[in-house]
């Protein structure tokens, strides 16, 4: 075990705690393959009736996967270790999937990219005040991955696209309205919502009877003009329908776009418009290895987490620069199955 994962029973519960409070506990390779020893052995302990996946001190569930190691792997190894990290990341996220013990996630704080990965997953997801979830992918040229396809494809009034391609932010009662989380509470109320899980209450019985209404969601507002604009698969499509809006809502879109990797915006339209088909999650987390493999090291990546966390001038130079210099034959090659013995599998 590594001590950026605390494990530990209380119970009938199996905990995972998140313990790298410095980095918002993004999530190491290390930390992956310890939750899937943990959830392994647990699996077959009768004891264990639950598991409880939750973060130790500081602001945030889960801020994403190890980023700089990404980077790194970019750069020196032509991908390697980053494949690796990839495959054990995305075995974790299946096994959560299809674990047959409840798991009860509390997103706490910032949920993003790697914390959506292993929250989604879960029966019960608890979103309370502190709630910052998002997929901001496309701003550092990659794509909602860690199940991003499955999950935000099968969202309502395209929200799922509009989250993909944006990277916008949705706080815990918006959460709530999309279906992201199952239950809404006071982060106040954690603590006895654990214990009492812990002590063998019945969950539902526990997670409702702690849980609130939530404010009213900010984003519902704009559900209509979501639906409208980010109605086509097609990114060029996206930015004519914005561009046709003369509202400052759609000209605040527009800026937030042209942000963005192309490369990562039509990627990730893609991959929704893929996994909204398939039936087998893990059929969406072979697709999702082929498009990381892939991804990780064209320019984009590198140059996307040089500018928004090296040296955050927030100035990335997109290779290609605009939508219409990214073809079909590009996105092809990127979706393009891996050689045989290079293919993601479950464990």
């Amino acid at each position: 075990m590594t001590d950026e994962l605390l494990t530990r029973r209380d119970g009938v519960a199996g905990y995972l705690t998140l313990n790298r409070p410095k980095a918002i506990h993004a999530l190491t390779q290390d930390m992956c393959t310890a939750m899937i020893d943990a959830l392994l052995a647990w699996r077959d302990d009768a004891e264990v009736k639950v598991v409880i996946l939750e973060h130790s001190e500081g602001r945030g569930f889960c801020s994403g996967g190890d980023i700089n190691l990404l980077r790194q792997s970019a750069l020196n190894d032509g991908g390697a270790s980053g494949r690796a990290f990839f495959f054990d990341e995305y075995r974790l996220n299946h096994l959560l999937f299809t674990y047959e013990k409840p798991v009860v996630a509390f997103m706490d704080g910032i949920t993003m990219g790697g914390g959506v990965g292993i929250s989604q997953p879960a029966k019960y997801r608890v979103a309370t005040e502190n709630t910052r979830f998002a997929m901001p992918e496309t701003g550092i040229g990659l794509f909602p991955d860690v199940g991003g396809g499955w999950y935000l494809s099968r969202l309502d009034g395209r929200l799922g696209q509009y989250l993909a391609l944006t990277g916008a932010r949705l706080d815990g009662a918006e959460c709530a309205w999309a279906g992201l989380a199952t239950h809404y509470m006071p982060a106040s109320a954690l603590p006895e919502a654990k214990q009492r899980i812990a002590a063998g209450d019945e969950i539902g019985d526990v997670l409702n009877s702690l849980a609130i209404t939530p404010p009213e969601p900010k984003t519902a507002a704009a559900a209509a003009q979501i639906r409208k604009h980010f109605a086509s698969d097609e990114l060029e499509d996206i930015f004519a329908s914005l561009m046709s809006d003369d509202s400052e809502w759609a000209a605040k879109k527009v800026a937030t776009l042209r942000a963005k990797s192309p490369q990562a915006c039509k990627v990730a339209l893609r991959q929704l418009a893929e996994s909204a088909k398939l039936t087998d999650f893990a059929d969406n987390m072979a697709m999702e290895y082929r498009l990381g493999a892939r991804v990780l090291t064209r320019p984009d990546f590198a140059e996307g987490v040089r500018a928004v966390i090296v040296d955050k001038d927030h100035a990335p130079k997109w290779n290609p620069a605009t939508p219409e210099g990214v073809t079909p034959d590009q996105l092809d090659a990127i979706f393009a199955p891996l050689p045989a013995t290079e293919e993601w599998r479950p464990l």
